[in-house]
């Protein structure tokens, strides 16, 4: 009756492990690439497809580990025990968890020598993961592997996942440090995370999928920038416009490309465990996290087989860092969405007579949201259908 977590993030959160031999921009500029085709996260190196390849191998292998209380069905954002089902007695709650890495986005701090935001990065990509099934995160661990232990780095990285806790009221009660020389070349290292947490019996599991109708609303929140995704092309982009991530960020020209990037990811927990607790959170019937994949491949995770998220482009505000990203990389429209948030970390399925509460709340917290389609009968599309893709020609 539960689904269990489980994707393919390589593909969609870059590669796993940092190497201080990959291709980093230098510290001083360079002249630009003449080449100026459009870019895709293949041609970065990352088949989103191949991810896609392998979860569906699988799927019958992680299907035969079901056992009461968790049916081990994958393709949810976390990985769910009721444990009522599980015979820990009729009023336990419902265990959600997730585990997820920070991608290529360390390849900068450590471009960089800065690691005092990655942490909250990692703890942002896990517990983003809980609270779109209704879940409230309650304990987090962290696991960081290296070559050999650099004390300084290590414990500003931990400081962070300590903010990231703090950001979301979740407390840090354990990891694990690994030295693996051979493994890890000299100044490799790699981190990762996973969060804990609950929801309280008799509380509505989402996506509410038997609840969702053709009408219901869309609603987008504001991202912080990239967040930790596509990285592997945002990297790409910069090398190919001849930066170094020391120079003047081109959209902030206040603070240098690296800084501008190492932008943390926005936590959203606090914010919507606030309105999911108030009436018109009622109305939320579903949440997705826009992390790999973009909007193309998050909204449909969250949808029944007959609906369709019907999306319309230059609803949102797109980040200057996107749109410069999208710009410099003559990334096509469909791939933007596919690549990056486009501007969006969250997007919530709601019942169109709770929008404005919905809204209110929100903003009430301090977040940035729009009313950014909604919800169709599902024809020959995937899911997701983006309305006016042209508008983004503009950016």
């Amino acid at each position: 009756m539960e689904r269990m977590h489980y994707r393919h993030d390589i593909a969609h959160r870059d590669l796993a492990r940092v190497s201080a031999a990959a291709s980093l921009p230098s510290t001083s500029a360079r002249e630009p690439t003449p080449d100026k085709t459009a870019l895709t996260y293949a041609s970065a190196g990352v088949s989103i497809e191949s991810g896609n390849s392998l979860v569906t191998l699988i799927k019958p292998l992680v299907r035969a580990t079901a056992r009461p209380g968790a049916d081990a069905l994958i393709g949810g954002f976390g990985g769910e025990i009721h444990l009522p089902s599980a015979g820990y007695g009729a009023n336990s709650p419902t265990i959600v968890s997730a585990i997820d890495g920070i991608g290529t986005k360390l390849m900068i701090a450590q471009a960089l020598g800065d690691y005092s935001t990655i942490g909250i990065d990692l703890v942002a990509m896990n517990v983003n993961d809980l609270i779109v099934q209704g879940a409230e995160p309650l304990a987090f661990l962290d696991y960081y592997a290296c070559s050999k232990l650099d004390v300084p780095s290590a414990a500003a990285f931990v400081a962070g996942v300590a903010r990231g806790c703090t950001i979301s009221a979740c407390a840090l009660v354990g990891g694990e440090t690994a030295e693996m020389p051979g493994l890890y070349a000299p100044g490799d290292f790699d981190a990762a995370g996973c969060a804990i947490g609950a929801l309280a019996a008799g509380k509505t599991l989402l996506p509410d999928k038997h609840a969702m109708r053709a009408g219901d609303a869309l609603l987008g929140i504001a991202s912080s920038g990239p967040h930790s995704n596509g990285f592997s092309l945002i990297r790409k982009i910069v090398a190919r416009a001849g930066l170094a991530y020391t120079d003047p960020a081109p959209w902030l020209p206040e603070v240098s490309v690296g800084a501008a990037l190492l932008e943390p990811t926005r936590i959203y927990v606090r914010s919507l465990l606030k309105v999911l607790a108030e009436p018109a959170g009622k109305g939320v019937r579903g949440l997705a996290h826009i992390t790999g994949g973009g909007l193309s491949e998050n909204i449909p995770r969250v949808l029944p087989a007959h609906l369709s998220a019907h999306v319309r482009v230059g609803a949102w505000e797109v980040s200057p860092a996107l749109a410069w990203l999208k710009r410099e990389g003559r990334v096509a429209g469909e791939e933007f969405a596919r690549a990056f948030n486009t501007g969006l970390g969250m997007v919530l399925v709601v019942d169109a007579a709770c929008v404005d509460g919905v809204l209110e709340g929100l903003r009430a917290q301090g977040e940035t949201v729009w009313v950014v389609g909604e919800l169709g009968e599902r024809g020959e599309d995937d899911g997701c259908v983006l309305q006016g893709l042209e508008r983004w020609d503009s950016l």
